[in-house]
């Protein structure tokens, strides 16, 4: 399926999260990219597919999810970095690392949703290596971002990440740590 926008729906409710999903794929063309139970008795459900299709998915999730619906949004262009870093893929071999890691940036937040559209908001804004997003899984359904880089430019990019997450008053923190041991990226990756 063709379409570079993706919808994400986080729910408060797994019996819920299930009749959003079936009614999403039998109302819009989109593709399901992940659909499951996180963790706090969560369900999130990511949907790939043209603009239109998406916002439309997103529209039934709410409708259908009603009460229990978290966090929803729409990414209209979604940076193609965001899929491998949530799949937990990476390519960063710290045993044959060809160049130093000066900085790394580590935002967590309050819902999945926020974590996805606040990596999208920064590698968007610099030149950086989005290592992972990760989604509520043995984090009391929270979610966070670490990205590797510059720290000039990792200063920059996080301030757009940052002011999405308050937006919503989902941000929980976040940290830039200058050249990071070894033993946290191994952590981290």
């Amino acid at each position: 399926m063709a379409g570079n926008a993706i919808g994400i729906i986080e729910l408060a409710s797994i019996y819920k999260g299930y009749a959003v999903q079936d009614e999403v794929l039998k109302t819009a063309n989109v593709e399901k990219v992940i659909a499951r139970t996180i963790c706090s008795g969560k369900y999130l459900m990511i949907v790939r597919g043209n603009v239109a299709d998406v916002e439309i998915a997103i529209r039934v999730a709410a409708d259908v999810g009603g009460f229990s619906v978290v966090n929803v949004t729409t990414i209209p262009n979604v940076d193609p970095r965001v899929f491998p870093a949530i799949a937990g893929a990476t390519t960063l071999q710290l045993d044959k690392k060809e160049k130093a890691i000066g900085a790394m940036l580590i935002i967590e937040t309050f819902s999945v949703v926020s974590a996805i559209k606040a990596a999208d908001f920064a590698v968007k804004e610099a030149d950086l290596d989005l290592l992972r997003i990760h989604l509520a899984m043995a984090v009391g359904g929270k979610g966070f971002i670490v990205i590797t880089g510059d720290i000039g430019a990792l200063e920059s990019a996080v301030q757009p990440a940052l002011e999405y997450i308050k937006q919503d008053g989902m941000l929980c923190g976040y940290v830039i740590i200058k050249n990071p041991h070894d033993e946290v990226l191994k952590e981290l990756i």
